[in-house]
């Protein structure tokens, strides 16, 4: 994906199985947020294709939401003026084929689906525990609800991959506890997560496996530990060049070289 002269995200490529927790790191402008934007269709990558299960993705949000991806956001996109009730229901859009006659008319089949939606969207609500607040507006929630409550709406499309952009970001302690709790549950389910965040403790507690990115690739991929113990991984997070960055090389060769001719 490319911004004019900035290549944000070259080659980059996962896999994530069912039931498993892959975490994406790396420093601010890494490109990571971007790479979900290219999965979900929010962006249009300049060269190359993203696939799912075996199938290529049409960058469009709602036929990637379709085929089985969901996602959250960085920051918080609910529908503030709505229930929180409300906000699940709309994740179910893509699992109902009601259509506008449909709609229109309400007849016998419209409310068997709409019936069926909102016993779903309970479902969803005990799951994150905030049944008991169905009926209030969205923006009158807590922050930490309001995270939950946006995993909820995810969740409502029926995915097989979850995708979620720093989901403890200005959580306490408290609230990250239970974010981490919660996706465990999820992972139970059978869904996979891929998770973008920057809290290291949190990642490296919850992921089955974390990928580095760094300029917009990858640079090392595998368990806590072995990410934990790589250089390169702590040089890019302390701005440090690193062995094997061919634009460092580059710049550093040239250096020596003007330092030789002087």
């Amino acid at each position: 994906m490319r911004f004019g002269g900035l290549t944000a995200v070259r080659s980059v490529d996962f896999t994530v199985n069912s039931g498993e927790i892959v975490g994406l790191i790396g420093p601010n402008g890494a490109g990571k947020t971007t790479f979900f934007n290219c999965l979900t269709g929010l962006y249009v990558p300049t060269e190359g294709t993203v696939s799912y299960q075996g199938t290529v993705l049409p960058p469009k949000p709602h036929l990637v939401t379709k085929a089985g991806i969901a996602r959250t956001f960085q920051n918080i996109r609910l529908f503030a003026n709505m229930t929180v009730l409300e906000n699940v229901l709309v994740g179910r859009h893509t699992r109902t084929r009601e259509g506008l006659w449909s709609a229109l008319l309400r007849g016998p089949g419209f409310k068997k689906a709409e019936k069926a939606s909102e016993a779903r969207a309970m479902e969803l609500l005990e799951f994150i525990g905030l049944a008991h607040k169905r009926d209030h507006l969205a923006r009158n929630l807590p922050y930490g609800e309001q995270r939950k409550l946006e995993i909820a709406r995810a969740l409502a499309s029926e995915p097989g991959l979850l995708l979620l952009d720093e989901p403890t970001a200005g959580m306490n302690p408290q609230e990250t506890r239970a974010t981490e709790e919660l996706v465990f549950a999820i992972r139970d389910m059978g869904i996979a997560v891929l998770v973008i965040e920057h809290d290291m403790r949190f990642i490296f507690n919850l992921c089955d496996r974390v990928a580095v990115l760094v300029q917009g690739e990858k640079l090392v991929e595998g368990t806590s530990e072995v990410v934990q113990a790589d250089d390169r991984v702590i040089a890019a997070y302390l701005g440090e060049p690193f062995e094997g960055d061919p634009a460092q090389n580059e710049a550093k060769a040239a250096g020596t070289t003007k330092g030789e001719a002087q």
